[in-house]
């Protein structure tokens, strides 16, 4: 049966108040507004309704300024952004918050007919997902590392190129390549094909390349099988110690000389240090050793990455800072 509308204002109005202002379970509204406790609900959506409740809530601050302070003076890199995450978040609810929150940062990097060199990922693919669509910006997103497998799902960076493309507006540049080839000499012989060079040339004069940070345990590679076991042997004797775009780098940032580099399809770090902003997308705190490389070898200009993640990279920077012995002059 349809509850009438015949309540008055004032009925409302003391409804409303014993309920949002007092703080008064709706049982107890009940009571003092002689209806039975089913109606209590009712009555408060008639209160929103006629505009007597008007519910409004306070700006939320996404970001970690403080945090993001020192680690750009610690770091020395002009763009670090943090995004705050509740504790104890599983993997994917990590990536959708960073997503959520860190798109309209996003948006802010990405200027009119800027050349754009993309990687894939998970995280990447959550703050592509949450931009906004103005569709004018005339863009060239480039896809920076071929195809890892046959299989291919919405984290791949051709797929995720084609979502920004259509998003923002512009057109998306594929490299039409597996990212990993089975020698050097089939390599070779791809990367002089004309539509492999004009990928190359577009990433060439990329002014923006976002990216992620992997591991030699916490990458594409390893979770698709295509990394065997002598590979990363390897590359582990060669001291990895991060990837990026199928790149894998050691200490110093430096690609590791390896049999897997000369087989790689991808943006060349070379490539990647000339392009005048990088950014780092990272979610999670198993890569501060990787990202601090990275920032070291030149490969990463900036930062967008969850307070975890953050957290972890300032204990682990001011830690190696108080544990190295000071030189004393002789």
């Amino acid at each position: 049966m349809k509850m009438p509308n015949n309540y008055s204002d004032e009925q409302l109005h003391l409804v409303a108040r014993l309920y949002y202002v007092d703080g008064m379970p709706q049982n107890e509204v009940a009571k003092f507004a002689k209806v039975s406790q089913a109606k209590v609900s009712r009555l408060l959506t008639m209160a929103r309704e006629r505009g007597i409740v008007r519910i409004t809530v306070a700006d939320y601050e996404p970001r970690d300024r403080d945090m993001e302070a020192r680690l750009r003076a610690l770091l020395e890199l002009p763009d670090v952004v943090v995004i705050k995450a509740a504790i104890g978040l599983a993997p994917e609810d990590l990536r959708n918050t960073l997503g959520l929150f860190g798109a309209p940062v996003l948006a802010d990097f990405i200027k009119p007919k800027d050349v754009i060199a993309l990687a894939g990922g998970r995280t990447i693919h959550a703050l592509v997902e949450n931009l906004p669509s103005p569709a004018d910006r005339l863009l060239s997103v480039v896809q920076s590392m071929g195809s890892v497998d046959s299989n291919l799902n919405a984290f791949d960076s051709q797929e995720i190129g084609r979502m920004l493309a259509r998003k923002l507006g512009g057109a998306f540049v594929a490299m039409n390549t597996p990212a990993f080839l089975p020698d050097k000499k089939m390599r070779d012989s791809l990367l002089k094909l004309e539509q492999v060079r004009v990928v190359h040339e577009h990433l060439d004069k990329a002014n923006l390349a976002i990216v992620g940070v992997g591991t030699l345990e916490n990458s594409v590679f390893v979770e698709r099988n295509i990394l065997g076991d002598d590979d990363k042997d390897e590359l582990r004797d060669a001291g990895a110690i991060g990837e990026i775009c199928g790149r894998f780098f050691n200490a110093s940032g430096k690609e590791c000389n390896t049999s897997w580099r000369e087989r790689v399809m991808s943006v060349e770090l070379e490539q990647l240090r000339r392009i005048p902003r990088v950014l780092g997308v990272i979610s999670g705190n198993d890569r501060t050793a990787a990202i601090r490389a990275a920032i070291k070898g030149g490969l990463l200009k900036g930062l967008l990455m969850d307070e975890s993640c953050a957290r972890a990279l300032f204990g682990d920077i001011t830690e190696k800072k108080t544990s190295t012995p000071k030189k004393t002059k002789k």
